[in-house]
């Protein structure tokens, strides 16, 4: 009988050792490559394109308010007396604060929008990784872009693609959208 429960503990103790074994397999992805890979991305990055050509385009029209309104005053300033040079200054000025004030907020918002697009598509890359995780026993999946060195792991990334039903060809790739215009200086 002491056999037979020592056989059982041991039989048991070897199930909770293979049982842990295969929860702590490892793997690796890179986020940003499979957020790449994903239709959806090209279509945000369009979106943001699209996105920042009207915000350049705002910005455009108010340098040119700005330069008009400047032509304006350099060569009419002459015919004026002290009080309409200080009004239409004035009127300048504040123009020209629009017009910096814009910019520094168009970089703003194309970051807001940059994440408010992003965001879904990214939440849906983890989500997926995380699925594809639990199905294929990895108690560890380490996001390849933070390692500098890392354990033997396997590399996860073609499992989330066929999860997805995608190939691996990456969507049209951009790292950032460009920076709305900056105005002129004013003289």
């Amino acid at each position: 009988m002491k056999t037979r429960v020592t056989l059982l503990m041991v039989l048991v103790s070897f199930c909770f050792f293979f049982t842990a074994k295969a929860q702590n397999k490892i793997g690796h992805i890179s986020i940003q490559e499979l957020v790449n890979y994903m239709p959806e991305y090209k279509k945000a990055l369009q979106d943001l394109d699209d996105y920042e050509k009207a915000l350049v385009a705002q910005g455009q029209e108010y340098q040119a308010d700005y330069a008009r309104q400047d032509s304006i005053f350099r060569t009419d300033s002459t015919g004026w007396n002290a009080a309409v040079k200080e009004v239409k200054r004035r009127e300048l000025n504040s123009i020209y604060l629009k017009m910096i004030n814009f910019n520094q907020e168009a970089q703003k918002l194309m970051e807001s929008k940059e994440q408010d697009i992003l965001r879904p598509i990214q939440k849906k890359a983890v989500e997926t990784t995380q699925q594809v995780a639990k199905e294929n026993g990895y108690g560890y999946v380490l996001g390849k872009e933070q390692l500098i060195a890392m354990p033997s792991s396997d590399d996860i990334l073609p499992l989330v693609l066929k999860k997805l039903g995608l190939s691996q060809t990456p969507a049209e790739t951009k790292t950032s959208p460009a920076a709305p215009a900056t105005p002129a200086k004013k003289n």
